[in-house]
Order: C-alpha cells, then structure tokens, then sequence
C-alpha cells in the first residue's frame, strides 16, 4: 500500500485551481501546513484576502482531494488569509498601508460615497484591516453615514488618531468642519491637505484604505496620485449615459495619472418592487457592463437602487451592518469580494514570474 506523506499531499494538492489567479495553490504558495497522523490529514491554506469569494469552493476542493488519498480517513482544513501588497515597497507616507484603493465617480448624485462605505464595512466583516479616507473636502459625508459624532484626537509625534467605528479606521474633513461652515478652498489648500490625511494620520497596519473622492477629475485626484503609489481605482456610475459619458472621463484621468483601474460598479442599476417583485431599469440597465468591456476594465457588480440603503445610511448604519441579509447587503459584499480579487491579480502578478517556495 502506498504510504501518504507531505509530498503526496502536495502533489495531490496541485490539482487544486485558484479560478482568479489560474494557477493550483502548491505552486502559489499557499499551502502553508501539512500534519499526518494516522488516518488523520490537516492542512492550511492561505488566501490572498479573507474576502476572497472562493473561500468556501476552495476549501471542499481541498477536503475532496485529500480524502481520496491511500490511508486517509479524516481531513481537516483550515483557510487563512494574508492580504499583499500590490504596492511599490518604497512608499514612505503610509508604510504599513498595504493597498490604497480610491473611489472616484465623473459627477455628483451616484452615490459614491455610499458604495465607498459600504465596500470598506464588507472588507473589514471579511476579517481585513480597514481604513476609511473622505476626501470630499466640499461635501464630506462619511461620518454621516458612518453615524460618527466623536472627534479624532492626537497621538505621538503631533499625528491625528482616526475615529474607529464599525472595525474601520475613518478620517473626514467633516471632523473638522461646524455643520454651518464650507470649505471654500484653492488647490494650494487641497494639495496640504491630502498631505495631512495620507502623512499625518496615524494609520497604523493595514490591508486596504479606502479613499472616498469628490466627484470629477480635480485637484484632489490629481494630489492623491502623485503624492503616494495607487493599487488602483474603483470608478461608480449609474447605468443612464450621461454618467456613463462622464464615468469614462474619470477612467481616462485615472489612466492618465498611470493609476490602474480595478473596476467599475454600476449603483442604482435597478429597481425591484418590493410588493410585486417587477424589476424597474429606472436609469436604463447593462451601461456599466458595457463600458467596462468598451474600455477592457473589469465590471465588479451592480447595486440596486432600495429604500433601505438610503433609510439605513441616514440613520447611521449601513445596510450591511443593519440588514445583512437583505439583498442590498449581498450585492455590496459580492461588489467588495470582487475587488479583493482584483487586488489580489495585481498583488500576485509580480510572483507569477518567480518561483514561490513552500516551507513548514
């Protein structure tokens, strides 16, 4: 009889595929722990993002194979995760910051700050360490939505403390700002800013930060890309054509700035009658997807237009907190796993071209 030791396992584990990166997980790297003993097989797989949407499909692969193996009768796995960077080493205003993901629109009123939160709140309910930037000076609406009424304090070495609320770490000029004033300010004023919000915050370690930016392609898109390296940048867009015309405006800005990018999510895409069930396109329907393949960009999914996103984000907490298990909620999550994917292609890339070692 054919005796099971860690190499077979191995070997046998190699006809496991993860879908996104193409490749099976032994020579990935991934498989970061074989124990025997008996019958009894345990293994440990780690994942490029706790919110990767396979996590599940991955780990019965992984179960199947290791129990059709000579001797085994028990096979116990256990999914890990290690988000990496898709970042250059070099970056020195945020160092523990491993991706920095901006999310932009070309104009007002499709609801990119909601689609920021609400990705940022799915990837830290992943298991993910998440930061959340606003930086729309002029309209800042995170702690808003986020339901904040405390103010940052001050740490070592004069930085600003972010306020933590729902496992996120969140920074917003509207902090900063009476509810009866504006910032009225020049680029100058901008530009000093984005600099205190990237360098004089104390971030700490994180997997992702999440950047809310103003509408359109100003000052601010322009300080943030030259200021700190980008993973890449989610572009949101309703499905009507004037916010599509005006969404391929900020892709091409992004494309101009050498900034990749992620993704497109098309929010507001439909409306469903919660008596009767009939779908509403109430802004058209599939312009998201159409432009992402126009523009050979990835399409990261569509979030409905609901009641309950806007009644939750008014009262402070967001549909994925507030009503999990709503639609809404599982639109938002399936929009957040697939930009942990992208993440994840763009981290590993530069692997695919060296061979990665698997050690215990």
């Amino acid at each position: 009889m054919v005796e099971t030791d860690k190499n077979t396992v191995l070997e046998a584990l190699k006809v496991v595929q993860d879908p996104d990166l193409g490749r099976d997980i032994v020579s990935l790297g991934f498989v970061k722990e074989v124990k025997l003993c008996g019958g009894v097989v345990a293994v440990t797989v780690e994942l490029t993002t706790p919110a990767c949407p396979v996590k599940d499909q991955l780990r019965e692969q992984v179960k199947q194979v290791l129990l059709e193996l000579p001797g085994i009768n028990e096979a116990n796995v256990e999914m890990t995760a290690q988000v990496r960077s898709a970042m250059p080493d070099n970056q020195s205003l945020l160092p523990g910051v491993k991706n920095i993901v901006p999310v932009g629109s070309g104009k007002g009123g499709v609801g990119k700050s909601t689609v920021s939160v609400n990705l940022a709140l799915s990837l830290a309910q992943s298991g993910a360490r998440v930061g959340l930037m606003d930086a729309d000076i002029y309209g800042p609406s995170i702690p808003t939505l986020l339901g904040i009424s405390t103010k940052p304090g001050m740490g070592s070495h004069n930085q600003i403390i972010p306020v933590s609320q729902y496992d996120l770490k969140v920074i917003s000029m509207g902090f900063f700002l009476s509810e009866e004033k504006a910032a009225i300010w020049r680029g100058p004023m901008l530009d000093k800013m984005m600099s205190q919000f990237l360098g004089g915050v104390e971030w700490g370690e994180l997997d992702y930060l999440v950047i809310d930016l103003p509408p359109g392609t100003g000052d601010i898109q322009l300080s943030l890309c030259q200021k700190v390296p980008l993973t890449g940048a989610v572009v949101v867009s309703t499905p009507q054509d004037v916010a599509l015309n005006v969404a391929k405006k900020a892709i091409l800005m992004f494309n101009q700035l050498n900034t990749p990018i992620l993704g497109i999510v098309e929010n507001m895409s439909h409306h469903e009658c919660p008596h009767c069930g009939e779908r509403d396109d109430i802004f058209g329907t599939g312009g998201g997807s159409r432009v992402s393949r126009e523009m050979d960009i990835p399409f990261l999914g569509e979030i409905p237009l609901a009641k309950n996103i806007r009644e939750y984000s008014d009262q402070g907490k967001p549909v994925v907190l507030a009503d999990a298990d709503s639609e809404q909620s599982k639109a938002f999550i399936q929009v957040a796993e697939s930009l942990a994917s992208q993440i994840s292609i763009r981290a590993m890339s530069g692997a695919f071209e060296q061979d990665i070692k698997v050690s215990f």
